[in-house]
């Protein structure tokens, strides 16, 4: 398993995060073999939100009632959740934040998070009172680290105003076939082309000048939410056949190879699993510290669809 030193940090997290969106309909034993299975592939990053299960916190305390670490094992895992979405708006404000917190400890039955990451931008948001929660939760021991989720490098740097950690993570959406983060870069100034509108005010750049870490969420992911690649020769025959022949010379499955593409980049972008399979979880892992040349990435590249100029 490839692992990344976290910039800005003491944190040296795994190429793979398992996230825990879904695990709420699992029995203890299946949330149990997923997690040992991720761990014994060399996963030590758990993702979580307090908005993730039929009712707020309902993953967490799915994780907290099942899973539970010595206190050595504890501080070789890294255990990460998100704050600040809600029932149709979205709200940063320090009530909420340290409120929310606190319900992620108690449900996840851990004294502290190693990273706290806001959830979505709120462009009602007023830094200072960001700045007193992370404040807050940072003194008293609750939160160790911070980051956001989705948000551009404007978005970031309004926080900077006034925070005053580091802000070290931001979890955006990336795979092979959803992947303006990186198209765009690579056919910046061609007129007519949609995939040279800059839709992230080059959110890429940014982060590797900052040092700050991507995690990339739904890397399987067509689009949006248009299900995964992987398999499906309707929409990306090239696709699947190049992951194909890349699975069989490198002896990984294709699951493997698309996780590869990811933890190539020099960026060291993190690969967010929202899986419960346990065998995606080992196929993924398998993938990570593939390193694969110039030439089989940007094949990948080109057949996922994207131009190259």
């Amino acid at each position: 398993m490839k692992t990344y030193d976290l910039p800005n940090t003491t944190l040296q997290a795994s190429s793979i995060i398992l996230g825990f969106m879904r695990v709420e309909a699992l029995d203890d034993e299946q949330i149990r073999t997923l997690v040992a299975t991720a761990r014994d592939a060399g996963v030590t990053v758990f993702d979580h939100a307090d908005i993730y299960g039929s009712e707020l916190h309902a993953c967490e305390r799915r994780f907290g009632e099942t899973v539970s670490f010595s206190s050595s094992e504890r501080e070789q895992v890294i255990i990460q959740s998100k704050v600040g979405i809600r029932a149709g708006y979205f709200d940063f404000s320090t009530e909420h934040i340290l409120r929310e917190v606190d319900k992620s400890l108690a449900a996840l039955r851990t004294d502290y998070l190693d990273l706290l990451l806001l959830h979505r931008p709120d462009t009602l948001v007023e830094p200072a009172e960001v700045a007193a929660a992370f404040d807050a939760l940072h003194a008293a021991g609750k939160v160790r680290n911070f980051g956001v989720s989705n948000h551009t490098p404007g978005q970031i740097e309004l926080l900077k105003t006034a925070v005053t950690q580091p802000l070290v993570v931001n979890q955006v959406q990336l795979s092979v076939t959803h992947a303006p983060l990186i198209a765009t870069g690579l056919a910046a100034n061609i007129g007519g082309l949609d995939q040279s509108v800059v839709r992230d005010n080059g959110l890429l750049d940014y982060a590797r000048i900052n040092g700050i870490t991507l995690q990339a969420w739904s890397p399987f992911q067509k689009g949006f939410s248009d299900g995964v690649f992987l398999g499906d020769r309707e929409n990306y025959a090239e696709l699947n056949d190049v992951l194909d022949e890349l699975a069989t010379e490198y002896g990984v499955t294709p699951t493997g190879i698309a996780t590869a593409w990811i933890t190539r980049h020099p960026a060291n972008i993190q690969v967010v699993l929202g899986t419960t399979n346990p065998s995606r979880v080992a196929e993924s892992a398998a993938g990570s510290n593939i390193e694969l040349n110039r030439e089989q990435w940007y094949r990948i590249y080109r057949a996922a669809g994207h131009t190259l100029p």
